[in-house]
């Protein structure tokens, strides 16, 4: 018998902000910094947890020069050779604490990723990005890597329930992407009848997360800016929340 949910759930253009009394004068004393210590590979982050996606257009090493000036982080597409990653990072050194490298889970993707790590030691993240992460094979892929890189802080993705968040954080991940088919151009629900409405997702996924001391990745949902708004303010309330775009 197939399991069917018919309890509410809601995506970000299902609901509003109530207003609430707030002590702050002005909008610019509003602080996105934060620090955060992760699970798995030990390391911290200081910045603002607002990232750009690693697709081939919008994460690429110019963006990534330019957010890293207002703290914001970069999931860099796999595309790069590790020469130009190389080369990216000499002439970039204090980009490199606000990017991560990418890499699918195919064995080039992963010697890929292998001769990067190796020609920039620099890099702390590694981002580890399929679809739909509902596989075994996925989260093999995912302790492999953790076993090759022990001390980078690993992204990984996308899920949408809470059981495959935590299975993934047991197998050496740090932050769960979590959204399957939100995206303002994603055609996965369209196309497939997969997803789960993306404010539930976060807030059942986030839920699980904490409860390990793990963190997760909103993959935006931001048709307008109404929900990048509310994305941005569950940053705030849900401490283990960051925001993709």
């Amino acid at each position: 018998m197939p399991n069917i949910i018919n309890e509410i759930k809601l995506d970000f253009k299902d609901v509003l902000l109530r207003p609430k009394r707030s002590t702050l004068r002005s909008r610019n004393d509003v602080n996105l910094h934060r620090h955060i210590t992760f699970r798995n590979s030990k390391q911290t982050y200081n910045g603002i947890p607002v990232m750009a996606s690693n697709m081939d257009t919008v994460g690429t090493f110019e963006m990534a020069k330019v957010l890293s000036k207002h703290d914001l982080f970069t999931c860099v597409h796999k595309y790069y050779t590790a020469d130009e990653w190389k080369k990216f990072a000499e002439q970039n050194p204090d980009v490199l604490r606000n990017v991560a490298a990418s890499s699918g889970m195919s064995e080039n993707d992963f010697n890929r990723l292998a001769e990067i790590i190796k020609a920039v030691p620099g890099i702390l993240f590694i981002c580890l990005d399929v679809a739909n992460g509902y596989s075994q094979h996925f989260v093999d892929f995912v302790r492999r890597v953790r076993a090759a890189f022990p001390s980078h802080t690993i992204i990984a993705g996308n899920v949408v329930t809470g059981e495959m968040v935590e299975e993934l954080i047991l197998s050496g991940a740090d932050i769960i992407k979590v959204g399957i088919g939100p995206g303002s151009v994603c055609t996965t629900r369209m196309k497939t009848g997969v997803g789960y409405p993306q404010l539930s997702a976060v807030i059942e996924c986030a839920d699980a997360a904490h409860g390990l001391q793990g963190h997760i990745i909103s993959e935006t949902s931001a048709r307008t800016s109404i929900s990048t708004i509310i994305e941005l303010c569950l940053i705030s309330v849900l401490s283990s929340v960051k925001v993709y775009c």
